[in-house]
């Protein structure tokens, strides 16, 4: 299985948490990380979104079909996020778009067994990969991306 972690890209601030849209800037983020995830991403790819305005916002760039999961809003917890998506055993690949602190605590439980202070940086992708050798399972990065190297 892949799982791809998607940061929503830059956002307005505001009261409204989960009604901030995305800021010129973030618009641009969001448009170049989808051009390099198109060219990169299988064709079946299961696309995950939380409901925050400006993850939908990140996700719309990509023009693609998606799910919308309550379970990757703001202040989510890792294990729901790792669970929505199927890890380790959904086949293909699963696109989750997100927030900090949960993306960084799923790709670090999942790198290193327990949660530590990884960040993704807003608009940002780290793409990770399953594999067992001999009897060990491994989580290996394919991909760590950010749209200011695009």
């Amino acid at each position: 299985m892949d799982l791809i972690l998607w940061r929503h890209a830059d956002a307005q601030e505001g009261e409204r948490d989960m009604a901030r849209p995305l800021t010129n800037k973030g618009r641009k983020q969001a448009e170049r990380m989808a051009v390099w995830l198109h060219a990169h991403l299988p064709k079946d790819t299961r696309i995950l979104v939380s409901p925050a305005k400006r993850t939908r916002e990140t996700a719309d760039a990509l023009e693609l079909k998606y799910e919308v999961d309550a379970n990757l809003a703001p202040g989510a917890d890792a294990a729901l996020l790792l669970a929505a998506a199927g890890w380790p055993d959904a086949s293909g690949a699963v696109l989750v778009v997100g927030h900090q602190p949960t993306l960084g605590e799923a790709a670090s439980l999942l790198l290193f067994g327990e949660t530590r202070g990884l960040s993704l940086k807003k608009g940002g992708v780290l793409w990770l990969s399953n594999r067992v050798r001999g009897d060990t399972p491994q989580s290996v990065i394919k991909a760590a991306m950010t749209a200011e190297m695009l």
